[in-house]
């Protein structure tokens, strides 16, 4: 069996579109005093294991989070448009008690079900999933046998650990990532990829965040 490579999916820390309960989508929000902390806090996890490239989101949030990360390394980050956030159209940036109010139907959808739902000027899903496996595929072929951070956001990451499982739709809201979590993938030729730590969370101890489900 080849040596496995590893990668960390790191979700981004706290920014403010976090802690007013919005929807951020691409809105470029920079992490607050929460997430700098956090961040900090998820560098200081990974700064053992001998990272060797780190990549990210364009968006700032995760873009400071994996400079963090990336720093005890020695490493400079790498930006790939493929874990960029997902485009929520004109959902962009509400606060989703008011979307609850103003499109009830479509809410009920997004809290069971929302692979399929379509939003106006939004990118669907599928199209998040592909263009961030792809992206996810494109380094691990790149650095095989190497240990990869990828900075990225929930409504990416969780279709991205979908696809590389094989898990069916709806597979949204089976799967919780909290801000500054991290998870990790192993992938060898023979098995694929492995799901080896979900939602890691321990390093957090000590600071408050906005813990989401919807």
């Amino acid at each position: 069996m080849d040596t496995p490579t590893v990668v960390y999916l790191v979700r981004h820390g706290e920014c403010e579109g976090n802690a007013d309960n919005r929807l951020r989508g691409r809105v470029d929000f920079p992490l607050n005093e929460t997430g700098r902390l956090q961040a900090k806090a998820v560098a200081k996890a990974l700064c053992c294991e001998r990272l060797e490239y780190v990549y990210s989101s364009p968006l700032k949030r995760a873009l400071e989070t994996a400079e963090f990360i990336a720093a005890p390394h020695g490493l400079s980050v790498i930006s790939r448009e493929g874990f960029n956030n997902m485009r929520l159209g004109v959902w962009e940036n509400r606060k989703k008690d008011e979307l609850e109010k103003e499109f009830p139907e479509m809410w009920k959808l997004w809290l069971t079900n929302p692979e399929s739902l379509n939003i106006e000027g939004a990118e669907t899903s599928d199209n998040v999933q592909a263009r961030a496996f792809a992206a996810l595929n494109g380094i691990v072929n790149s650095h095989r046998g190497a240990r990869i951070a990828v900075v990225s956001h929930r409504g990416v990451l969780k279709p991205l650990i979908a696809a590389a499982l094989g898990i069916a739709k709806p597979y949204m809201w089976r799967i919780h990532l909290d801000n500054a979590s991290c998870s990790c993938l192993t992938y060898t030729q023979e098995r694929g990829y492995t799901l080896i730590k979900s939602n890691s969370v321990e390093h957090l101890r000590g600071i408050s965040f906005v813990r989401e489900f919807n």
